[in-house]
């Protein structure tokens, strides 16, 4: 198996990802405000652990536990020179657990603040550091790279040009949270599904789509439907992905509480399949029990 082989894979039938990660990581006893892409090297098996039993489930793709593994983000625990360091232990730990046949995505997530004017970073540094977290995944071993839960397109785009400039040659997919916003969906940010699927399609990734937000089932279905019409309207051949939270989330004493089942978000995720969405896994409050119930729903 090559690297490249997941350009392919994407394309040839069902693709599934894995779920949540931070949820998992509490499930075994990581405690809620820790660094969680430091337990990469500090609780490998931890980490290890979750990947085996998404893959057992039936994921194709494993991502990374790196999703806050640029140097802005960890500068908040501590860690801002371990960036390189945290980012290749992810891809490494992930790729020495995936097998022939699945695939590993070194997984980027945003700053956490806002590019100037808006805040206080400047676009050129945090290409930087994003270049410097995907060229840790890249040294671990990734098959290609998910820019997720963006919500801003100018720290988007800064992303995936600090991808591209590896000339890695793998495959990129890029992904933004929206929330139903009255009859529309739109991002923190104010970004509509058209503008965002345009944009991120005229940057030259291989797969759109969608993680995280705050929608129900139902709503998830209907964002895939706009999803799909939008990249149809291009006129490019690009996947189109989904990760959707477990349904949206109840406060519990201050907590997020996920009331969906695993069989009802493989039923709502059969109608995204149905929507032309063939790249399916989840995001906040899904386990390798959705996965497995996503497998069997969807395969």
């Amino acid at each position: 198996m090559t690297r490249t082989d997941l350009r392919k894979a994407i394309h040839n039938g069902t693709f599934l990802l894995d779920g949540a990660m931070g949820t998992q990581l509490f499930a075994r006893g990581v405690s809620p405000g820790v660094c969680n892409d430091a337990i990469n090297i500090e609780s490998p098996d931890i980490v290890a652990d979750i990947h085996r039993a998404y893959l057992q489930a039936g994921s194709d793709a494993i991502i990374t536990n790196t999703f806050g593994a640029n140097r802005h983000a960890l500068a908040r625990h501590g860690h801002a020179e371990k960036a390189y360091t945290i980012s290749r232990a992810g891809a490494e730990l992930a790729r020495q657990v995936t097998g022939e046949g699945r695939h590993v995505l070194g997984d980027i997530g945003p700053t956490g603040d806002f590019l100037e004017p808006l805040g206080q970073l400047k676009a050129c540094d945090v290409r930087v550091a994003f270049a410097e977290q995907a060229r840790g995944l890249l040294d671990g071993g990734v098959d290609g790279f998910i820019i997720e839960t963006m919500t801003a397109l100018d720290e988007l785009e800064v992303a995936i040009k600090a991808v591209e400039s590896l000339e890695s040659g793998l495959p990129v997919f890029a992904s933004m949270a929206f929330d139903k916003a009255g009859s529309d969906y739109r991002t923190m940010m104010g970004v509509d599904v058209s503008t965002a699927v345009t944009k991120m399609i005229a940057l030259g990734v291989d797969a759109v789509g969608f993680n995280c937000g705050t929608a129900t089932l139902d709503e998830y279905v209907t964002l895939a439907h706009k999803y799909v019409s939008a990249a149809c309207s291009t006129g490019i051949g690009v996947a189109v992905f989904a990760e959707p939270n477990a349904g949206k989330p109840e406060l519990v004493d201050g907590e997020a509480v996920y009331r969906v089942t695993p069989e009802e978000f493989a039923a709502a995720a059969k109608r995204i399949q149905e929507a032309g969405v063939h790249v399916l896994g989840g995001c906040c409050g899904t386990t390798p029990a959705f996965i497995a119930a996503l497998a069997a729903a969807l395969k």
